[in-house]
């Protein structure tokens, strides 16, 4: 039986305080006909959440504790829709209520999960060659305001060779929600993608909500035995709703103003990324934006313990060097015989177009193993690197091939002369 509490004891900002027994932290409310979600305990002081806001409550309005925490509806009619922080549909749909489950849980037994093993492809050069996307992986995406992270996560979520895609949006502006709806929707993505949008103008709340309405959803999928991908932007934007719902409760900051269990916030997300024996699995990518392309700043200094790597976007395009992805080497060798060797000798020919790039920069006089370098960088970034290359891995692998020809001879590359003679495109110049 829900006990209804008609004395409000103060009102501040979107928080609201009442005397109440019996409550646990993270139980749902109604405060007159608004969600809120319990968020401090002090005693039998407890202060909520109110998701649309405290403006019109009053000290006389009822406050219902559901005694439950946030639920969200799970079933194969999520595909196809579109929803809110709350689990709201934004989409005109009905609706969903049936088999409603908790969001928030622990992560997956350990004992239950397998090594990460098997590639994810997405078309993408920079990933599928470079830094290979992993099944049950979790890797951020850290970028600069201005890069094109949401196109790249859009163009992820059409190519991704997975089951189920899950995209939480968190501070969206509405250009992007609406460039996320139409770009899947046109590119046939829809169909098995599930969306929880957080736009600047819904309640900060929310935006706290859409990781776990997310994952928890991905966690019934996987144990289906799908394999999900889990696209989450940005991370930034939900730390910064943490950090504006602690200041609310009056905790004493950290770093930056930050709350200072910033990194089990986000560890307690990214963990549930898993491959379950003998069922499906989650894979997460989220965006953490980087505010004055500081790698220092609280979030992605954080995320950096947390994760297996990260993408580096910068300049608009995954930067070779900043990018890393630790469980590349599970996969890469299981792809083909050349995968490994092609990428570490492209990464360090293109490491020395760099060097020579500076040299041409500070006018000092150019070798032809410079002229050599210079042709084969931009031929790499352009042909490679160019996130609006779309080929499968072994055309890539070919390409990478292709590109070392143009550019040197057999000897000039330092790969095994066994490999030379069985990938190089032309077969009489290997010695």
């Amino acid at each position: 039986m829900q006990k209804v509490y008609t004395k409000i004891e103060s009102i501040v900002g979107n928080v609201v305080t009442v005397r109440a027994k019996g409550v646990r932290n993270a139980d749902l409310a109604m405060v007159g006909d608004s969600y809120a979600n319990v968020i401090k305990l002090d005693g039998d002081l407890v202060s909520l959440q109110v998701f649309a806001g405290a403006q019109g409550v009053s000290t006389t309005d009822e406050v219902r504790f559901l005694g439950r925490p946030m639920m969200v509806s799970f079933s194969d009619h999520l595909l196809g829709r579109i929803f809110n922080g709350a689990g709201v549909p934004r989409d005109n749909g009905p609706a969903l209520t049936e088999n409603m489950i908790p969001i928030g849980g622990p992560s997956f037994n350990p004992s239950k999960r397998t090594l990460p093993n098997k590639m994810i492809r997405t078309g993408i050069p920079m990933i599928d060659v470079f830094n290979t996307l992993v099944e049950s992986q979790k890797l951020p995406i850290f970028s600069i305001s201005g890069e094109p992270y949401n196109q790249l996560l859009s163009r992820i979520a059409m190519q991704a060779e997975v089951d189920v895609i899950i995209l939480g949006g968190m501070g969206l502006k509405y250009d992007d929600y609406m460039e996320f709806r139409d770009t899947l929707e046109k590119g046939g993505a829809m169909s098995h993608t599930v969306m929880f949008i957080h736009t600047a103008s819904d309640p900060i709340v929310e935006c706290t909500l859409v990781p776990d309405m997310s994952l928890a959803v991905a966690e019934q999928f996987a144990l289906t035995g799908k394999r999900v991908l889990v696209l989450l932007t940005d991370m930034t934007n939900f730390a910064d709703a943490q950090k504006e719902m602690a200041i609310t409760m009056e905790q004493v900051p950290s770093n930056r103003g930050y709350p200072g269990d910033l990194y089990s916030s986000l560890a307690s997300r990214y963990e549930k990324a898993v491959d379950i024996d003998g069922a499906g699995s989650i894979t997460i990518l989220g965006v953490t934006t980087m505010p004055g392309d500081d790698v220092t700043h609280p979030v992605p200094d954080n995320t950096g313990y947390i994760t297996e790597g990260q993408y580096y976007l910068k300049s608009g395009h995954i930067e070779p060097f900043g990018s890393l992805s630790r469980l590349k080497q599970n996969v890469n060798g299981k792809t083909r015989n050349d995968h490994r060797a092609l990428m570490d000798g492209m990464i360090r020919l293109y490491a020395q177009y760099k060097d020579s790039l500076e040299k041409r920069s500070m006018g000092f006089m150019m070798t032809e193993w410079d002229d050599k370098l210079l042709k084969y960088g931009e031929l790499f970034e352009t042909k490679l690197m160019d996130l609006s290359v779309n080929i499968p891995l072994e055309s890539a692998l070919d390409l990478g091939w292709e590109i070392l020809a143009e550019c040197f001879a057999p000897n000039e590359t330092g790969m095994q002369t066994a490999l030379l003679k069985e990938r190089w495109p032309d077969k009489s110049a290997v010695a």
